[in-house]
């Protein structure tokens, strides 16, 4: 995510090493069948650019959601939930239709929940070593957005299923075309799919620090 310039040439190269190992680490913390937030994701910092309001509600839907998932949808299946701004990613396997569909309607039942992105595969659970790599392939997603030039890595939420990168965040057409290119060039990934919440230039020029002031 976004550091102060002053102490970015320095500091670049540990961080993004730091964002790798803690994602390695985060796989010995095993799983759970339906996941609020997703298990497979990746943050640098609390600040982005969603309000304080809007951080706190898409915490409380991922909670909220996940124990009505858990609810209708049993053992059988394995779902990450992830919200962002309102907006909800459903990841991870179902064993059928009918269950991606309940996935889906009664996630969009959760109160502020704007709309629902299913991505949900009909599929037995991803296996254990699947989802380690996957926990592997989103530190290296944002060890690398990190080390690129021109963007904030805290603009992006990475979400990795079975090899596939889900980018999320509110970003300009040109910040999600740099995350999306950089994404896919990371080993390991399959393919790349873009959920993020357009801003225009204008919105994004004002998130940039001020002059005299240190960037977030």
């Amino acid at each position: 995510m976004s550091n102060s310039r002053t102490i970015w040439t320095t500091l670049k190269r540990p961080l993004a090493m730091s964002v790798l190992c803690l994602a390695t680490a985060a796989t010995l913390s095993g799983c759970v069948a339906l996941v609020a937030g997703g298990a497979i994701t990746g943050t640098l910092a609390a600040s982005d650019r969603r309000t304080f309001g809007a951080q706190t509600e898409d915490t409380s839907i991922q909670f909220k959601g996940a124990n009505k998932l858990r609810n209708v949808l049993g053992s059988d299946a394995h779902v990450n939930i992830n919200s962002f701004n309102r907006r909800v990613l459903l990841s991870g396997e179902v064993p059928d239709d009918a269950a991606k569909a309940t996935a889906e309607r009664e996630m969009a039942s959760v109160e502020g929940v704007l709309s629902v992105i299913n991505e949900l595969e009909v599929a037995g659970p991803a296996s254990y070593t699947s989802r380690s790599n996957d926990t592997i392939i989103t530190g290296k997603v944002k060890a690398s957005l990190v080390d690129a030039k021109d963007i904030s890595a805290n603009s992006y939420q990475v979400v990795t299923e079975r090899g596939v990168v889900f980018l999320m965040g509110r970003v300009t057409q040109r910040e999600g075309q740099i995350g999306a290119d950089i994404a896919r060039g990371v080993s390991g990934v399959s393919k790349v799919v873009k959920v993020f919440e357009y801003i225009s230039e204008d919105e994004w020029k004002s998130y940039q620090p001020k002059p005299g002031a240190s960037a977030q």
